[in-house]
């Protein structure tokens, strides 16, 4: 990839950061709509939670193909591709007949955004090489995160109030559009020198385990844990991750390099990604329906009312990726850790929902976490790593973070099951609420005990050997290329 100057590399970073807006942005937007939703199409809990998961799970089954094959065909061409599926899909989501339908769109939605997140990732970490200022932009990036959170609320419900939930996808349009044409003229191409095969078995798996765990937990509630619909789902999850590891480890170049999780820092990456957005899906999930339905609060008031929680991680998540630049990983994780298990606690064992000024409170330290939390993800994910598959690392810390709010919004749904139907009493939703707060306080501490495991000396010791293991493997195909010349 030829050097550019640094207005280009500035003006790269901006498009990218438009892919992530729309992506992230129609998440916080569409979690306010859902009691709107619930009304209009007469969805279920479980309803309402495919709404949301149909696009995580299709998206978290897609990116580590969408990076691998971006790599290779080329980052801009995918990058394109997707934002032209994303923006049509979110324009058939605004004319969706049916619940049923609005899942399906939802799914198209999905094939297009995972060809934008992690491939925007490996465009900005091939364009910003000097380590300090790639920190610095992937900082911005995580900022653009807190962004979405702060103008998804207000924006969602503004128009839900306003026009209606349908309108909610369309804001994606002119957004997606105009990404377009600023890619079509400023992104340079770029591919991995040696990009790897297509692996359609691992493919197939990750699909099947990722689907089957998913639906058995968020239909269990209906169907019972000890149905032989559930258990058969359980048992194919369990199957396909046994067999997806040991086609893994025998494949030479597979879908999932499980040498990337020799390295502890990439792969306590990965689980804090995991915990993060399970705590960021089950707590958005959870104050949605709390706020407009168990409160009565419209659309927008519901979204004024979380903006201490946007508006904190829009603060913080640009002072996480010059803490990362500065200091490292270590110090952002343990703040956030802290911060989203306190948050949690407050919840649940404090009942910060029946006090305003708690609930607040609660919201702030929230956002102050998850604000803290999305740089060093991404930084120690991609970092280490050879720029060759810079694609490939970056689509599985972006498969964590879909993953684990896949999960968050299936099991916190789960439990609130009993108590978040239409006209459930305060009570009723409170104490359903109260298991759903204490996972969230477990994320929370999973998040400081991993950040102060995997970023001391011996982690970096490992994540040295496993660049090495790389590095071999470069030497070896330069080897056998000057070979056969």
């Amino acid at each position: 990839m030829p050097v550019v100057s640094r207005r280009r590399r500035l003006l790269v970073l901006a498009i990218c950061c438009l892919s992530l807006l729309i992506v992230s942005l129609d998440n916080t937007v569409l979690n306010v709509a859902l009691p709107s939703v619930q009304h209009e199409l007469g969805a279920s809990v479980s309803g309402m939670q495919w709404t949301i998961d149909a696009y995580t799970l299709v998206l978290a089954s897609l990116l580590m193909l969408a990076g691998s094959t971006a790599d290779r065909l080329g980052r801009r061409r995918i990058f394109t591709v997707g934002l032209v599926v994303f923006t049509l899909g979110s324009l058939l989501c605004s004319l969706a007949p049916g619940l049923e339908w609005l899942v399906v769109f939802r799914m198209v939605q999905a094939v297009g955004g995972s060809m934008l997140n992690p491939v925007a990732m490996s465009i900005i970490t091939n364009t910003f090489t000097d380590p300090r200022e790639r920190a610095r932009a992937i900082g911005v990036w995580g900022g653009v995160v807190g962004i979405s959170m702060a103008a998804g609320p207000v924006i969602g419900g503004l128009l839900v109030q306003s026009v209606g939930w349908r309108s909610i996808f369309w804001i994606n349009v002119p957004i997606g559009a105009l990404a377009l044409l600023l890619t079509r003229r400023y992104v340079p191409e770029s591919r991995a020198p040696r990009p790897r095969r297509v692996d359609a078995v691992g493919q197939l798996l990750v699909i099947a385990l990722l689907g089957s765990l998913t639906y058995a937990i968020i239909q269990a509630p209906e169907t019972g844990w000890t149905s032989p619909e559930i258990l058969s789902f359980v048992v194919v999850a369990a199957a396909s991750f046994a067999a997806l590891v040991g086609y893994q480890r025998r494949r030479r170049e597979p879908l999932i390099d499980l040498r990337f999780f020799h390295s502890a820092p990439f792969s306590g990456a990965t689980l804090i990604a995991v915990c993060a957005f399970a705590a960021l899906g089950g707590f958005l999930f959870v104050n949605t329906l709390y706020l407009q339905n168990i409160r009565g609060l419209s659309a927008m008031e519901a979204g004024l009312y979380m903006l201490p929680m946007a508006g904190m991680t829009l603060v913080f998540a640009p002072l996480s990726g010059r803490l990362v630049a500065g200091r490292g990983a270590r110090l952002p994780l343990l703040l956030a850790g802290t911060a989203m298990a306190a948050s949690g606690l407050l919840f649940a064992a404090f009942d910060a929902a029946s006090a305003t000024a708690l609930l607040f409170l609660g919201y702030v330290l929230f956002g102050i976490g998850f604000g803290l939390v999305n740089a060093p993800i991404t930084n120690t994910a991609v970092s280490g790593m050879p720029r060759a598959q810079a694609g490939v690392a970056a689509a599985v810390a972006s498969t964590s973070r879909q993953v684990g709010q896949s999960l968050g919004v299936a099991v916190i749904g789960a439990v609130l099951a009993g108590g978040a139907h239409l006209g459930a009493t305060r009570a009723a939703f409170l104490a359903a609420g109260r298991p759903a707060w204490w996972i969230i306080t477990g994320c929370g501490a999973a998040i400081l005990l991993l950040g102060a495991l995997t970023t001391g000396h011996w982690a970096r010791a490992t994540a040295r050997r496993t660049a090495a293991l790389f590095e071999d493997d470069t030497a070896r195909g330069q080897s056998r290329a000057g070979a056969g010349s």
